[in-house]
């Protein structure tokens, strides 16, 4: 059986060939499996590529991808699975804090009948910020993706081979993995490993593009922001109506008191902020549609090597 591991790069010159060496001494442990590596760098400013082509040089089983500029965590994987050819394909970071050495618990999951496995971590040692966004990521698929509530996603995972087919049918400009596995199957575990704390560097997600994996979760597979738009846009059409109603029969009984400038003020004010925000949601949903009409690439490839060529 022929196990894919999926590595996304980006600042990892200094931790990919200790990635790469632990599985290959994890899976020289293993019998009956065979295994590939391919790693994409996400175009790296640092030298991550050419530690990738060092890579590929010495292990006939690497391939590296190379994109044309930076496309994030997700197209990166996408682009790694279209490549992968494994009965299995495990995707875990660059930076070693995803222990490559317990793959075994992944691959034993999906020999058991999983068709998807994600890794869970009793204590996890990112910072207090990616903990946040992990937080909201799990919050917001949950509710929007209509996932598992007792079910933990995670950078550090694997599927078999038909729900990796499923997921590269996918070819809109706005991928989202965890969306593309629940749309492919429920029938999904975790298991625990350990997490390492982080040796060398800082995490490549920055607020902004915390922000950006949000709404691009969201959007790309959900449409509950709209009806959730068009129900609070139903309220405050109920609760301005009733307002009113309530401001003739006050003005009826009590006719000297003065109508209230601030009030008004107030309430005009806030309407005007949810329906521009509102109206901003919808935007953002036909701005992905006219983009993904455009045929925009979820990534663009400058160059592909693999150790198969090199000892040609």
């Amino acid at each position: 059986m022929l196990i894919s591991y999926v590595i996304p790069c980006y600042r990892s010159e200094l931790t990919l060939v200790g990635v790469v060496g632990e599985i290959n001494d994890t899976m020289a442990k293993m019998d009956g499996y065979d295994h590939e590596i391919i790693l994409v760098n996400d175009s790296s400013p640092d030298g991550t590529w050419q530690v990738i082509k060092d890579l590929v040089r010495e292990n006939s089983n690497v391939t590296g991808i190379d994109f044309a500029k930076n496309f994030g965590q997700h197209s990166g994987l996408l682009a790694g699975i279209r490549e992968a050819k494994g009965d299995y394909i495990i995707c875990l970071d660059d930076d070693g804090q995803t222990p490559a050495n317990e793959a075994g618990l992944l691959i034993e999951a999906l020999d058991k009948g999983a068709d998807a496995v994600y890794a869970r971590y009793d204590h996890k040692k990112h910072s207090l910020f990616r903990n946040f966004g992990t937080f909201m990521n799990e919050k917001m698929a949950e509710h929007m993706l209509g996932k598992p509530r007792d079910l933990f996603v995670s950078s550090y995972f694997g599927v078999k081979r038909f729900v990796a087919d499923e997921m590269v049918k996918y070819e809109n400009a706005y991928p989202y993995v965890i969306g593309l596995v629940l749309r492919s199957t429920r029938k999904i575990v975790n298991v625990k490993v350990n997490h390492r704390n982080r040796e060398v560097g800082t995490s490549g997600y920055t607020f902004s593009k915390l922000i950006n994996l949000w709404i691009n979760g969201f959007t790309a597979f959900s449409v509950k922001p709209l009806r959730i738009a068009t129900g609070f846009g139903g309220l405050f059409a109920f609760l301005g109506f009733a307002y009113g109603i309530y401001t003739i029969i006050k003005r009826f009984v009590v006719p000297d008191v003065p109508l209230g400038f601030s009030a008004l003020m107030s309430a005009i004010v806030f309407i005007g902020g949810m329906l521009m925000l509102m109206l901003g949601l919808t935007g953002e949903y036909i701005g992905r549609m006219y983009v993904s009409m455009n045929n925009s690439p979820q990534y663009v490839i400058r160059e592909k090597i693999t150790g198969e060529k090199d000892k040609q």
